[in-house]
């Protein structure tokens, strides 16, 4: 029920908010939060770092997506196209041999991301155990 003040000559409403209960709460949840706060005990978490790699690869096979989703790959500063389909078995047949090969993807700005994913996906599916994405940062 609102409060009713007498002013003059007739009653009116006063159309306020009651701040009282509204403080209380807050600082009865102050109270708690300061009585549990040293009670949690704090957790370690273990992030990666970067400089743990096991091994460098052996070989890298560069997959490069152009604007028009053309495929191409780079290996050994040679570049060959190929489709979506011959992805997976011409990665795999460059990577004969090699102790520990590594497939990277590089992709142009204007590329779509599924297209990114779909050869990710291949890759995947192919069982390419180390894929990467190359990154670029802007000048």
């Amino acid at each position: 029920m609102p409060a009713v003040a007498s002013r003059g000559r007739g009653r009116r409403t006063i159309n306020e908010i009651n701040m009282v209960p509204f403080i209380d709460v807050m600082l009865v949840l102050l109270i708690i939060f300061m009585v549990t706060a040293p009670l949690i005990a704090p957790s370690m978490i273990n992030l990666p770092s970067v400089g743990k790699a096991a091994k460098q690869p052996d070989q890298v096979v560069q997959i490069i997506i152009g604007k028009n989703d053309s495929l191409e790959m780079k290996l050994n500063d040679k570049t060959t196209s190929i489709t979506l389909k011959d992805v997976a078995r011409t990665v795999k047949q460059a990577q004969a041999g090699a102790e520990n090969p590594a497939v990277v993807i590089s992709a142009d700005k204007a590329v779509k991301y599924e297209s990114v994913v779909k050869v990710m996906d291949t890759l995947q599916r192919a069982g390419v155990a180390r894929v990467g994405l190359s990154v670029q940062l802007a000048n």
